[in-house]
């Protein structure tokens, strides 16, 4: 009865779009009335899902993030982009696509991606004869490279939820799946320009390279800071992004220069409101997760699955059909939250790394936030783009193949997402 009323009232909430951090409390409340457990008892379990040191290198990799942000890094990674790859064959395709790779290495967001690269180069590419449903779709796609491309705080957030995973392992083990994505998109990226025929890039003035070329570095350099010194062991996750948040700030407002200081209130304002969205989010999940727990939900679904499944890769594709189903109707951090204490040890009784399950859920989740009916950055795509979602979600159909076979790539070959925390000791 218990397991019924936490699932029915969890379910009967999201129905009447009820924001997912209260759902989760007032699910917990309920259930944990109905077992006589003490309500502070639940609020003690939120402020001890928030004790991680983990947590730390959130607010520092968010703040990063949206200060590189406002110092203009989308339009110099662009013209990065734009001197590597602009010159072939649907050019500023090709360069959206490896746009969201660098960006991917600076916001770790995929919102962030889209919102920032999107409402650059989905006009450049209307103005240059490119379809809006293709433009579009190219910018939706290759988002998703930053739920892999380290740093992400979707990862830390996994690492929290299951109980203590190493976030640089994490990091660097997202750094090959999520170039293979790259890749793949880029491949028919490519393919379709070639095929409709679309534009060449424009080639950039000589004398324009190096500057372009220096600033697009500079703001790169933050993911060496981030990589190099969890690499090296000089630094953990949460002091690499410290420094990162700090280099970021000297390279914005004394380097680049082009907003004014006074603008870190408004850099600050969005960073904390942000963060306390994301810190609400996990502490009530530690609540909904304890009960869980205590129910022996995650215990009771890996028996039904192990005892339903005849072997461990009909269990594994078990589990990724229930994370794109997942992915398609609830955003990733809270489902990352929900799902990792039930399915990881499903995943594990499969043979999965949890590192390597990490690097799964990152990636079905991530095609989720493209995906309707509730893909955010579907909606924000087509808004930028000023199309239609059902126009959207039929150009991504070639897309979504290329993701769904990647994704199936990434969860039955460990070593793209093992190969590097094993070879640096991570």
């Amino acid at each position: 009865m218990e397991i019924l009323i936490l699932f029915g009232s969890f379910f009967l909430l999201l129905i009447f779009r009820v924001p997912i951090a209260l759902t989760l409390i007032i699910s917990s409340l309920l259930t944990g009335i109905y077992m006589g457990i003490d309500p502070a008892s639940l609020v003690q379990r939120m402020v001890r899902g928030l004790d991680s040191f983990s947590l730390l290198a959130i607010p520092f990799f968010i703040l990063a993030g949206e200060i590189m942000n406002e110092g203009g890094i989308s339009r110099r990674l662009i013209n990065l982009a734009n001197v590597i790859i602009g010159k072939v064959r649907g050019g500023l395709a090709m360069v959206n696509v490896f746009s969201s790779t660098l960006f991917g290495g600076i916001s770790g967001s995929a919102l962030a991606d889209t919102s920032s690269l999107g409402s650059v180069l989905i006009p450049m590419m209307k103005k240059q004869k490119y379809d809006t449903d293709y433009s579009v779709a190219v910018t939706i796609s290759s988002s998703t490279q930053g739920v892999l491309i380290p740093p992400s705080h979707n990862m830390i957030i996994y690492a929290t939820a299951a109980g203590g995973v190493s976030v640089g392992a994490l990091f660097i083990g997202g750094l090959g799946p999520g170039l293979l994505l790259a890749l793949a998109i880029m491949i028919l990226t490519y393919a379709l320009a070639v095929k409709r025929n679309y534009p060449k890039g424009e080639a950039v003035k000589k004398e324009d390279i190096p500057k372009i070329v220096r600033d697009g570095l500079l703001g790169l350099f933050t993911v060496v800071i981030i990589m190099g010194g969890i690499l090296s062991g000089f630094f953990t996750a949460t002091e690499s992004a410290a420094i990162a948040a700090l280099y970021a700030f000297i390279i914005t407002f004394f380097v680049y220069r082009e907003i004014p200081v006074t603008r870190m209130g408004v850099i600050l304002e969005r960073t904390f409101r942000t963060l306390a969205m994301v810190l609400f989010l996990i502490g009530a999940s530690a609540a909904f997760g304890w009960l869980l727990a205590m129910l022996k939900v995650p215990a009771l679904v890996s028996d039904a699955l192990l005892t339903f499944s005849p072997n461990d890769a009909i269990t594994i594709l078990i589990i990724l059909i229930i994370l794109l189903l997942l992915g398609m109707v609830m955003d990733m951090a809270p489902l990352i939250l929900i799902v990792t204490p039930i399915l990881l040890p499903v995943a594990t009784s499969a043979g999965m790394d949890p590192v390597h399950f990490g690097i799964v859920l990152m990636l079905a989740l991530g095609i989720g936030l493209v995906t309707p009916p509730v893909g955010s950055i579907l909606f924000v795509g087509s808004a930028i783009g000023r199309i239609s979602i059902e126009r959207s979600a039929k150009a991504m159909l070639p897309f979504y193949a290329v993701m769904i076979v990647v994704l199936l790539l990434v969860a039955y070959i460990p070593e793209l997402s093992l190969f590097l925390p094993n070879l640096f000791g991570q």
